[in-house]
């Protein structure tokens, strides 16, 4: 069965929060990471921690929200790293937190342009290649909000549902050419956007004390998410697509079971 090791792997928003943990453990894996984000700094100090650990790393300053520095990072994974077998799309910006009325239009449209066209752009960037291999794993991160209501971060929570479909349409595009697009759902795990949400005070409504909690207690571990998505990346996965998979989900299961096809889906629920 093919492992991760020496397979090439592009992560966006790598250069902090859940994008270089996973980075972290996909290098620990045995993966050649490719590492995108915005922060030069950060990514240093991201493919610092990697080699440290003995792994294999490329850091390429790109913004998602712009397809030819995406491409650009996904044509040098080719060239250094032989192409990109897998994509983790982390990058993702929390936005206006509080009252939508008081949201700005700019607001939005610089969260919609980060969490949805930023997506859009790398698996644009990434699907010819695995097209034409016949192979290749699209793993996308999504977020509170997804598939439930989440009051006071409406940007957010739009963006990432938004995600959800375009992953369970883009899903059954790319089906018939072996290729695998799957969310997953990290859980409430300690970021920068904790602390947004903090410092947001009583706007931030019920998250806050959430927020509070996983500040002392670090959430999710790294670990849990990490275990998902070596999961969604091997060929154990190959029968699941078009999935919204949580962490805390009992996905192990998932490798020898046949799921009804709106499980795990964003779905329209009606009483008969």
């Amino acid at each position: 069965m093919r492992t991760l090791k020496d397979q090439g792997v592009l992560i966006t928003g790598a250069g902090r929060g859940i994008g270089k943990r996973l980075a972290l453990g996909l290098a620990q894996a045995g993966a050649r990471v490719g590492l995108v984000a915005r922060t030069q700094t950060e990514l240093d100090a991201a493919k610092l921690e990697i080699e440290h650990a003995g792994g294999a790393s490329l850091r390429m300053r790109a913004d998602v929200r712009d397809f030819e520095q995406i491409s650009a990072a996904v044509d040098r994974m080719r060239v250094v790293f032989g192409g990109v077998q897998v994509l983790i799309a982390a990058a993702a910006e929390q936005g206006p937190i509080g009252p939508f009325v008081e949201g700005r239009s700019k607001q939005w449209r610089e969260v919609l342009e980060t969490n949805v066209l930023g997506v859009m752009n790398a698996c644009r960037a990434v699907l010819p290649q695995m097209i034409e291999r016949r192979s290749g794993k699209i793993i996308v991160l999504s977020g509170p909000g997804a598939s439930e209501a989440r009051p006071n971060f409406s940007a957010f929570a739009a963006s990432k549902a938004a995600v959800v479909r375009l992953v369970e349409t883009l899903a059954e595009e790319v089906r018939d050419h072996n290729v695998q697009v799957n969310c997953i759902a990290p859980g409430g795990t300690y970021t920068n956007m904790t602390d947004e949400i903090i410092q947001a005070g009583p706007r931030a409504g019920k998250d806050l004390d959430e927020a509070e909690q996983i500040r002392l207690t670090g959430g999710i571990s790294p670990e849990k998410q990490i275990q998902l998505v070596l999961f969604l990346a091997s060929e154990r996965s190959n029968h699941i697509s078009g999935k919204l998979i949580h962490v805390n989900d009992d996905w192990k299961r998932l490798e020898h079971e046949n799921m009804h096809p709106a499980a795990y889906t964003l779905r329209r629920v009606m009483k008969v």
